[in-house]
């Protein structure tokens, strides 16, 4: 059993390692995105004093189109910081960007890209490696699903079977040298890691692709997810729009909530101050975002997440009467959506700010580390034209049944299952039939 566990831990190991360590180090530098951002962007975030009086939001974006008279505005962002600039994303000849107003002055401080910020390089590289697609997203999902597998098998290899002894198994052996070094400095701290580890892979999962998904279906069959509906007047809307369709900044829990409608008038239509006043008058928390109208029956709509949990809010406000048609807090989510919003602030590291940052960090880190370490020992056994891969066990019940385990864990984690299905059938029929590479595998 320990020779079979150990060849799928070896594997798995060698296969997404080098994942592991690109989703450790952008995840690393993605957690201070606050401190990073505002260090490098501290001419266009921040205004140098501020004043007893703001002008009104329309003015602002009423500056930001004199400047650039081709582009289309997106949303308004404003911040509790007396000293922040406000935020103004407009689609300008093909381009997202970000400008960023004076709000005492208007003024315009700069603009960025929103997709060639700093931080957005390493969100991307994150999620997508860099490269982008489908095909990228779900090899991210598929690393992050086997490092759970990685953890499994690594925790009933690192499992003391004869005498127990603190050296090797909670602490590492300094004094030894060679494998037995590398392999405690390899096992040790993956055994005090591998719960932190777990948790940063569960709350991260739900952006994923197929796992995502899953969680949607399950969150919306138990009806623990967001109500599908909170309307303050009329009845359920025809409208196939969703908030991750119209809405920056959205909460995960209510990217999939229905959009309303405006119902059409002879009126104007309301103004931005209008609309921020509803936030005010509703208690929305700052920062807060306003996506404008998409069309004559679009909506406002108010979003905050990149807050504390509990302040999570998405408003969809009737752009011509100024009611509130749709008002969906932290509070009315069930129980799955909850846990999923209170599990991503977490992996953001914002749940509790700096340490929650921190323990992020060392988390990402000692990861990296224990990816290091496995490698050291590998070259350190291999032997030399061989992959130096543990031997095959002769016990075919055993071998079956711990594969029958696996496709098991394949069920839970589908790209997991495809995964396995394709080694059996590479191990089985492809290497055997080419010498070389049997002899190079075995």
């Amino acid at each position: 059993m320990y020779r079979i566990v150990w060849r799928w831990h070896f594997y798995a190991g060698l296969i997404f390692s080098p994942f592991l360590i690109i989703l450790a180090f952008s995840g690393a530098v993605y957690l201070f995105k606050p401190q990073i951002e505002s260090f490098l962007y501290q001419d266009l975030y921040y205004v140098k004093e501020s004043h007893s009086s703001t002008i009104s939001p329309s003015e602002q974006i009423s500056r930001v189109t004199e400047k650039y008279p081709e582009g289309i505005v997106n949303s308004y962002k404003t911040y509790d910081d007396p000293l922040r600039t406000s935020e103004i994303s407009i689609s300008n000849d093909g381009q997202s960007l970000s400008v960023f107003v004076n709000p005492y002055t208007g003024s315009i401080n700069g603009s960025l890209n929103s997709e060639k910020k700093f931080t957005e390089i390493f969100k991307k590289l994150h999620s997508e490696l860099i490269i982008g697609g489908t095909f990228a997203n779900r090899l991210v999902e598929l690393a992050a699903c086997w490092c759970v597998i990685l953890l499994i098998t690594g925790l009933y290899i690192w499992w003391p079977r004869n005498k127990a002894s603190i050296w090797g198994t909670i602490l590492p052996r300094f004094n030894k040298k060679g494998r037995i070094f590398w392999r405690d400095m390899h096992a040790v701290p993956a055994f005090w890691l591998s719960i932190f580890v777990l948790v940063l892979i569960a709350t991260g999962l739900p952006w994923s692709g197929v796992m995502g998904e899953q969680i949607n279906r399950f969150a919306t069959a138990t009806n623990t997810g967001t109500p599908p509906f909170a309307y303050s007047w009329d009845a359920k809307p025809e409208s196939i729009i969703r908030t991750r369709d119209v809405a920056q900044d959205g909460p995960w829990a209510t990217e999939n909530l229905v959009v309303p409608s405006s119902k059409t008038s002879s009126y104007s239509t309301i103004s931005l101050e209008d609309v921020s006043y509803v936030a005010g008058n509703n208690k929305v928390a700052k920062p807060y975002t306003i996506s404008m109208p998409q069309s004559e029956k679009g909506v406002y709509t108010i979003t905050t997440s990149h807050t504390k949990p509990g302040d999570n809010a998405t408003l969809n406000i009737d752009q011509y009467s100024g009611a509130v048609l749709t008002d969906v807090r932290f509070n009315d989510y069930g129980i799955t959506a909850k846990a999923i919003t209170v599990g991503i602030a977490l992996h953001e590291g914002r749940l509790f700010g700096l340490a929650n940052q921190i323990i992020g960090l060392i988390v990402c880190m000692g990861l990296i580390g224990v990816v290091i370490s496995s490698y050291i020992m590998w070259k350190k056994r291999k032997p030399s034209g061989k992959l130096g891969a543990p031997s095959k066990a002769h016990d075919k019940k055993l071998t079956r049944t711990v594969f029958f385990i696996m496709l098991a864990l394949g069920i839970v984690m589908p790209l997991v299952g495809i995964s396995i299905i394709l080694v059996f059938l590479l191990d089985r029929f492809v290497i055997p039939r080419f010498k070389p590479l049997r002899g190079w595998v075995n």
